[in-house]
């Protein structure tokens, strides 16, 4: 997915999400559901994601300078991978709070109808949210599969937000359902556990998007088609006897660096290996546009006679 449509996604949440938030607290304000409060608040932290999400993006495009030579590509992972530590130590964390604070001390709820309306209202924008980064996530995933595209994605603006509005219908329902069997049942404790299973839907997202980020920030390499065709171009290079390595790492979502280690042929020239090597350099770029940096090494293979 280009960046331009990761961001129309990242700006649509964030809007949308601010309204609810404000929406969702002024109803619990008044209403003293504490699954109502655990939404507004998981509302207001999706709202301060997307932000971080914007920023990641806008610094992750400035120019490589002498301090940082190969740019500045991992600042969307870095603040991708904060996203998903606030989603854990507020949004779960404070949703887990509330829920055992209420089930400790059950309290009836006020104008329910209220956080009926309110919910819906939220399920309604949180859905046309979702749906856009639906279709954003399906343009980029092509024939792999949601989880394969996941894994293998190296721009968690992808799929970061994706996530969120997710957690955010799920997180939606449950509150809906407690409050209902609340009053339905005269259980007021209900509510609370609503706010409970709300955390732990949280920490499982906010678990799995630290898993993928963290991945991504330690250092990937490319896809596998973008190694084996790189390998392919070097081994077709003229005086190339063997490909001993090809090591490759995204250092940004549009920046892969290339390492490779070359056996040429004993009789090429060192002018004839660095004529190969811008040869090689040319096509790789022309064939993969999101390497930008490429290191090649004549080395004798291990064991060669």
């Amino acid at each position: 997915m280009a960046h331009s449509g990761s961001k129309k996604v990242i700006y649509a949440a964030l809007v949308g999400n601010a309204l609810i938030a404000v929406t969702k607290l002024g109803a619990a304000a008044t209403t003293g559901s504490s699954a109502m409060l655990s939404e507004g608040i998981h509302s207001l932290v999706d709202t301060g994601n997307q932000g971080l999400l914007l920023l990641g993006l806008g610094r992750a495009k400035r120019k490589a300078d002498p301090d940082h030579p190969f740019g500045y590509g991992k600042e969307i992972y870095f603040w991708s991978f904060v996203v998903a530590i606030l989603i854990f130590a507020v949004g779960a964390g404070v949703s887990l709070y509330e829920g055992i604070r209420h089930i400790q001390h059950p309290a009836p709820i006020a104008n329910a109808r209220l956080n009926y309306i309110v919910l819906a209202l939220a399920f309604v924008f949180e859905g046309a949210a979702w749906g856009m980064a639906l279709k954003e996530f399906r343009l980029s995933k092509g024939r792999l599969g949601y989880l394969q595209a996941v894994r293998q994605s190296k721009d968690p603006s992808t799929f970061v937000v994706l996530f969120e509005d997710t957690a955010a219908m799920l997180g939606i329902i449950v509150a809906f359902v407690g409050i209902w069997l609340g009053q339905v049942t005269g259980l007021l404790w209900l509510d609370g556990a609503a706010s409970i299973v709300i955390g732990l839907i949280l920490g499982l997202t906010a678990w799995f998007l630290a898993v993928e980020t963290k991945d991504l920030l330690i250092g990937e390499s490319a896809a596998p088609d973008c190694v084996a065709g790189v390998r392919r171009l070097a081994t077709a290079a003229k005086g190339v006897v063997k490909v001993n390595e090809v090591l490759t790492l995204h250092m940004g979502p549009e920046y892969i660096l290339v390492n490779l280690s070359l056996d040429f042929q004993d009789d090429f020239t060192a002018e004839q290996v660095e004529a190969t090597v811008a040869e090689m350099e040319q096509a790789i770029k022309a064939d993969w546009p999101l390497v930008k940096k490429i290191f090649a090494k004549a080395e004798e293979r291990a064991g060669r006679p």
